[in-house]
């Protein structure tokens, strides 16, 4: 019983548990660029990771790339998924902006 922590107490109402951030690790430097299909009705995505940015640059830097790809795509747990198989033209843009970039997977 006392390896449960107090969830309502009559003297405090409903007490919540402290918020922990998820801290995301951090990448090495290297973009990788693959493509994935699976769990996407057959839909590919671009997947780019390894980035060793904030959440706010990464955020810039992906509104730019949908932009000039012309496309859309999201940002989940650090990496950024670009919608369709753009990846020669998101490896030149990310070269541009003097990222090394590496093409994964098939």
């Amino acid at each position: 019983m006392s390896d449960n922590p107090i969830v309502y107490s009559t003297e405090h109402g409903q007490i919540t548990p402290e918020k922990t951030t998820k801290s995301r690790p951090k990448g090495d430097g290297i973009i990788r660029i693959s493509r994935h299909t699976s769990g996407r009705k057959g839909k590919g995505v671009c997947v780019l990771e390894g980035f060793d940015l904030n959440d706010s640059q990464l955020m810039q830097l992906a509104a730019d790339l949908k932009k000039r790809c012309g496309c859309g795509g999201s940002v989940k747990d650090g990496k950024i998924e670009i919608q369709g198989d753009k990846r020669e033209q998101l490896k030149s843009l990310l070269e541009d902006k003097k990222f090394k970039v590496k093409l994964a997977g098939g």
